[in-house]
């Protein structure tokens, strides 16, 4: 990492644990920072107050830097209600097959109102926001410079890089194709920006003079420094830090992340309504038309309950099992270790090539 951008984030380590919506507790976050990394919460889908709540526990488990990273999304939502009425009788009668004692419902809204998000936000002052699904207004870029919060945007192409860099973000999070989790596209359909990580770093490198932070299958040292030689400042890394026992991530989810074969490792819309990486399961392969073809965050609300009660059976096959491209280097061991063990790793490296 450039030293000035260490020192702009106040962070020793060029490691970001990635902002995980629904996966990053405060104890996950405020380990991994506590260890000389970045921790992230993963705020997409908290309200307001929640982010509050999370970013006070954060603060309350140490004083090292901390990432807060949103979806940029609008604030209200509209639904083909006839859709969704079908979707949500597919959904249900899928439920009944698997065996699983839950029906879908319809939340109060789809999804939380970003503005009120950024708010809290800007309120809890992070030492960095990240962001995904697109670029902040100038408005926003300029409420959070007033509060000295460092910006780091998400693309996964080059015209996304400009674009971020053209808004006046501290760096860009370059998302590969073998990112994990929900794909972080808003200039491109998602199947158009399934570039390789490591042919989109030096791409992005020689388009903007903004540091780029390396997303997408990077499971240990060495991959932190193959990207750092590809013109990235640091790695940021999400399922990596999935097995950790801090993560809340489920049990079920976790026992199946070391033995993910490659090849079931896909481009998933069934869950949520938004393309996302992770194992082709069960609910994956059985699932309905007709939710398949609502939109994000409408399916995503649909899909909560039934993901949360197959959390609770321990039923992994149907759950969304979001994971980069080589989930199965995962090594479970408490945050600040593996933090450790990867700046171990990476430094053998280094040491490795200069010899």
């Amino acid at each position: 990492m450039a030293p000035s951008f260490a020192s702009r984030l106040g962070i020793e380590h060029p490691l970001i644990q990635a902002p995980m919506s629904g996966s990053t507790p405060p104890a996950l976050v405020a380990a991994v920072s506590n260890a000389g990394a970045l921790g992230s919460l993963g705020a997409g889908y908290l309200e307001a107050q929640a982010i509050l709540d999370q970013a006070a526990q954060i603060r309350a488990l140490g004083d090292r830097p901390h990432a807060i990273g949103l979806f940029v999304l609008p604030d209200e939502f509209e639904a083909d209600m006839a859709a969704v009425a079908k979707a949500r009788e597919q959904l249900d009668a899928l439920m009944a097959r698997e065996g699983l004692d839950v029906r879908t419902s319809l939340p109060p809204r789809w999804a939380p109102r970003f503005s009120e998000q950024f708010a809290a936000l800007c309120e809890a002052r992070p030492a960095a926001a990240i962001f995904a699904f697109g670029v902040i207004a100038p408005a926003q870029m300029r409420e959070l410079r007033r509060r000295d919060i460092r910006v780091i945007g998400t693309a996964t192409t080059v015209a996304e890089a400009r674009a971020w860099a053209d808004a006046g973000a501290d760096a860009v999070s370059m998302q590969g194709a073998e990112a994990g989790g929900h794909r972080g596209s808003f200039l491109h359909e998602a199947e158009d920006a399934m570039i390789g990580l490591f042919a989109l770093l030096p791409l992005a490198a020689r388009a903007v003079d903004i540091p780029l932070i390396a997303a997408g299958g990077i499971m240990d040292g060495r991959g932190m420094l193959a990207a750092e030689v590809l013109g990235a400042a640091a790695s940021q890394l999400g399922t990596a830090f999935l097995a950790c026992p801090e993560c809340s991530a489920a049990e079920a989810w976790k026992r199946d992340l070391p033995r993910a074969e490659e090849h079931r490792v896909t481009t998933i819309r069934g869950f949520s309504g938004r393309a996302a990486r992770g194992l082709r399961n069960r609910f994956v392969e059985a699932m309905p038309q007709a939710a398949a073809g609502l939109p994000y965050p409408v399916l995503n609300a649909l899909t909560a309950p039934l993901r949360r009660a197959a959390a609770a059976a321990g039923r992994g096959d149907l759950l969304s099992e979001w994971c980069g491209q080589a989930a199965a280097l995962v090594r479970p061991q408490p945050a600040a270790e593996l933090v450790a063990r990867l700046m171990h790793e990476y430094r053998l490296a280094r040491r490795s090539l200069a010899h």
